[in-house]
């Protein structure tokens, strides 16, 4: 059954209906690993759903290119003040699309085509659009890109530094899609203001867990901060790109006329209800619970002999190397699924494979968290993760086996565990 209702559709379209009732089952019976992933509440998906998806507003509060706008400014305004208000932050703009639009905003803003720009490398753990050369950052820019330590798994702060003397980029990013531990966002600050970058700080992974108190704050140390608004931070699909009142102008115009024409105001009232959820005390107490299942899984998939990049977590981000298990990533996550573990295949640092093919597997514990689910069920996970990676790796018969028997048991776990939405008819 789902909240809000889907009366009108299945009505409607019983088609789609239907698939939309069979992706609710199957976020519902499955232990939901992805790391960007996570449940919105029940007010944001009535929000997000709302008659505001009829309305354009080209434009930002009091400056649109469209009439009818008595509404849209307050809801933007808002969205726009919870954000400055929780983050501590002087500026926000809420109308990027997505998490790369944001991105693209902080090159037209402080970039020109050519200038060197500076991220961690993408199979490190960095973003495509950090300047990876798939991207179009990758070839609208001159990228320079930084590494982890070999030894540790962590960032090479030394190289960061290095390469910023010789380069001399306009932009550095800190930040990106797997970086298991704290960023030092005070160290990229500094070597930002010796070199006379930008430094762009990319928090869409743990901006729940700032907003949380769960990991340091960029706020204070980078000029300008982008975020997707779902993954820890249990919004809808969005993003918003945080500054200094310094580049205020700069961050606007290059969103909107630069970038986009009109703004979501459906997701944009969505994200007005995220950050509220975000600023109240139960919310700190789920970001710090994010951190101590990653820890717990963590620590369950070590004593099961795993090789965890960088040795652990100190966030919801968890990056395992499977070389030493006998079973590529792909094969490892698509057997996880069919087994009730849903994941992500990833390249770990120094990967030897190729990237649709790599060797390693990318797992957060922020939808999981959502659900209600504690530290002491982790080592149960782990157990199950084991199972079906040495099933895998045994033979497709055994592993078949393995993935039934695996399934059944999380359905019966998960369903003393409500998902936020939709729940099963009695």
């Amino acid at each position: 059954m789902h909240d809000p209702s889907l009366s009108h559709l299945t009505g409607q379209d019983p088609e789609l209906a239907g698939l939309v009732e069979a992706e609710a089952r199957r976020q519902h019976d499955k232990i939901r690993l992805i790391a960007s992933e996570n449940y919105v509440s029940a007010a944001v998906l009535e929000a997000t759903g709302s008659v505001l998806t009829n309305k354009y507003s080209e434009g930002y509060a009091g400056r649109r290119y469209y009439e009818g706008q008595q509404n849209i400014d307050p809801i933007e305004t808002l969205a726009i003040e919870r954000a400055k208000a929780l983050f501590g932050a002087e500026h926000a703009n809420v109308q990027p699309y997505s998490g790369s639009p944001a991105n693209l905003a902080v090159y037209l803003a402080f970039a020109e085509p050519g200038d060197p720009v500076m991220g961690l490398s993408l199979p490190m753990g960095g973003h495509l659009t950090h300047g990876w050369s798939v991207s179009a950052t990758g070839k609208w820019f001159t990228p320079v890109r930084y590494e982890v330590r070999a030894d540790t798994g962590r960032i090479d702060m030394d190289q960061v530094r290095d390469l910023a003397r010789k380069e001399r980029p306009k932009v550095i990013w800190c930040g990106g899609t797997a970086i298991p531990r704290t960023i030092d966002f005070a160290a990229f600050a500094e070597i930002a203001r010796e070199v006379g970058a930008v430094l762009a700080a990319d928090i869409a992974h743990i901006a729940g867990l700032i907003a949380g108190g769960a990991h340091p704050s960029p706020v204070g140390h980078a000029d300008v901060i982008t975020t997707t608004t779902h993954k820890t931070l249990r919004g809808p699909r969005g993003a918003m790109i945080l500054s200094t009142a310094e580049h205020a102008a700069a961050v606007d115009k290059a969103v909107f006329p630069g970038l986009q024409g009109g703004p979501h105001n459906h997701t944009t009232a969505g994200i007005a209800v995220a950050l509220r959820e975000a600023a109240r005390p139960d919310f700190t107490d789920y970001a710090h619970l994010v951190v101590a299942n990653a820890k717990a899984l963590a620590e369950a998939l070590l004593e099961r002999g795993y090789d965890l990049i960088s040795g652990g977590t100190d966030n919801h981000l968890i990056l395992i190397d499977l070389t030493g298990k006998g079973v590529p990533g792909k094969p490892a996550a698509q057997a996880l699924d069919r087994a009730g573990i849903e994941l992500n295949h990833n390249a770990v640092p120094f990967d030897p494979r190729k990237p649709f093919d790599p060797s390693g597997l990318r797992l957060g514990t922020a939808a999981i968290t959502t659900r209600g689910v504690t530290p002491d069920r982790m080592p149960r996970i782990a157990e199950w993760i084991d199972d079906i990676v040495r099933a895998t790796a045994r033979g497709e018969d055994q592993a078949e086996k393995e993935e039934r028997r695996v399934a059944a048991e999380i359905r019966e776990l998960l369903a003393g565990y409500p998902m936020p939405g939709w729940a099963p008819v009695p």
